[in-house]
């Protein structure tokens, strides 16, 4: 009989951890999650962090439930991904301090304090904001002196992973992006960036691309586990940029990442930048290309919280029938969903839901999750547009990955608002972690054997939709005139 192999992976989001399991063929056979616990800084209301150590050992019980339930099974190597912009700081024996996330806020005003922000956006590819976690390293080290003369080395939350398997320290590019300290046209660390913020360049992990064969996994980190010695830790990289990978797109591709936020793609085999600032360009997870990103904001988010509110103990199946069985459109939302990627990322504070008065009989809950697909597909659009004005490139079609394109109803909005054929390949409902297992499949030189089918979702040049993105765009002027009510 012949065993089974396979990959143990690690994908530590914003909401959740995650561990899973899976085969060379990139079926997932167990994933096991938890929360993450963040904490707030009482003297820094818009600081948020993470105790990396709770949150290790909650991983490893993870990574052994995960491999208990996949069953028998030979593990060949680990990997992680991880939200982007998240880091943990480390002291100069390599313990870990404290986790910053994605969410951590703490650099809002220090970007008033750089003296050239068009130079970093032109290195960089992103206009210098508190997301990025070099203003939340330059926050940190005038808020936390104390803490910052004990911080010697900071990483990436998936490159402290592979440290904590494999002992080796070391950053990603497609992480490295996010720092503000990494000049993406050149995929090298910049001592002149590290100038603008004030950051010493000895602090930064030496560069080494997704897919490299980091070393062996640390024999205390295999018995507990249960792995054979010799298991191979393999570096991964960004969650977006593996979920891109995982649906294999050539140069010139668009893909839309359907999660928490919509990052909408564009695969390129040379360095661009939008003049005016409204797009990021990322490091890929392949060699010699980025990723030009127009990004919708949150929207996975808003569904996942309607869902809580209307169908709190109901599936997402349920929605999805009683969507079908709406006869007119009641309602309309305007839920924050916007250009995060822009110079102004300009997001406003107030938005909601938009009904006829007086309020119609046939208002259902089903009205207020129609609308909020409705929402993420104009925000997507929006996003399209950005990226055609930038590029000039206009597709025959988008490829689709990520938990969002589960449903149906989006799937079809989306193609509808666009006018573009939507393509999602099978296995694209856990993206990052598909993609993380062809990575593993390319370091270990196995033949790639993830499946390729594909679902096509053509539109069908439905008139009504331009009225509706009409009216949603009326809707978010409407909303930015009155935010500071």
């Amino acid at each position: 009989m012949v065993q089974r192999e396979g990959y143990l992976i690690f994908d530590i989001g914003t909401g959740n951890a995650r561990v899973a399991v899976t085969d060379t063929a990139g079926n997932i056979l167990s994933v096991k999650r938890s929360d993450i616990h963040y904490e707030r800084d009482p003297e820094v209301p818009a600081a948020l962090f993470f105790h990396p150590q709770p949150l290790w050992e909650s991983i490893l019980q993870l990574a052994q439930a995960a491999l208990k339930e996949a069953g028998e099974l030979k593990i060949l190597g680990l990997t992680s991904t991880s939200q982007r912009q998240g880091i943990v700081l480390l002291d100069k024996e390599g313990n870990h301090l404290i986790g910053l996330p994605n969410i951590d806020n703490r650099g809002n005003g220090f970007e008033k304090e750089l003296s050239s922000p068009e130079q970093i956006y032109q290195m960089t590819g992103r206009w210098p904001t508190p997301l990025f976690s070099g203003l939340k390293m330059m926050a940190f080290k005038e808020q936390c002196p104390d803490f910052w003369d004990r911080t010697a080395f900071i990483t990436s939350i998936s490159g402290w992973v592979t440290y904590q398997l494999s002992g080796h320290l070391v950053y990603e590019p497609s992480q490295a992006t996010e720092t503000l300290l990494y000049d993406v046209r050149e995929d090298r660390w910049s001592p002149d960036l590290c100038d603008m913020f004030g950051l010493p360049v000895s602090m930064l992990p030496p560069v080494v691309p997704a897919g490299t064969v980091l070393g062996e996994t640390l024999q205390e980190i295999a018995e507990v586990l249960n792995l054979d010695r010799g298991t191979k830790v393999i570096v991964g990289g960004a969650d977006t940029q593996l979920a891109v990978k995982s649906v294999k797109p050539t140069v010139g591709d668009v893909v839309a990442v359907s999660g928490t936020t919509t990052p909408l793609t564009l695969v390129m085999d040379r360095y661009i930048h939008d003049q005016d600032a409204r797009s990021w360009t990322n490091s890929h997870v392949e060699d010699q290309q980025w990723l030009l990103e127009t990004n919708c904001g949150v929207t996975g988010l808003n569904y996942q919280m309607v869902k809580n509110i209307f169908y709190p103990q109901e599936s997402y199946a349920v929605i999805e029938e009683e969507m079908s069985k709406m006869a007119e459109v009641e309602c309309f939302a305007a839920l924050g969903t916007s250009l995060i990627s822009s110079r102004e990322m300009k997001v406003p504070q107030y938005g909601g839901f938009y009904f006829k008065m007086p309020i119609s009989h046939q208002l259902s809950r089903a009205h207020f999750a129609w609308a909020t697909l409705w929402d993420i597909a104009c925000a997507v659009k929006e996003a399209y547009e950005t990226m055609v004005d930038i590029t000039g490139r206009k597709p025959t079609y988008i490829l689709g990955c990520g938990g969002g394109f589960q449903s149906e109803t989006l799937r079809s909005l989306v193609a509808e608002m666009l006018g573009l054929e939507l393509r999602i390949p099978k296995v694209s409902h856990q993206a990052s972690i598909v993609g993380a297992t062809i990575i593993c499949n390319e370091a270990l030189g196995r033949r790639d054997e993830v499946e390729e089918s594909v679902e096509r979702i053509s539109p069908t040049g439905d008139p009504s939709v331009q009225r509706i993105y009409q009216r949603w765009q009326d809707l978010q002027k409407g909303i930015c005139l009155g935010e500071s009510l």
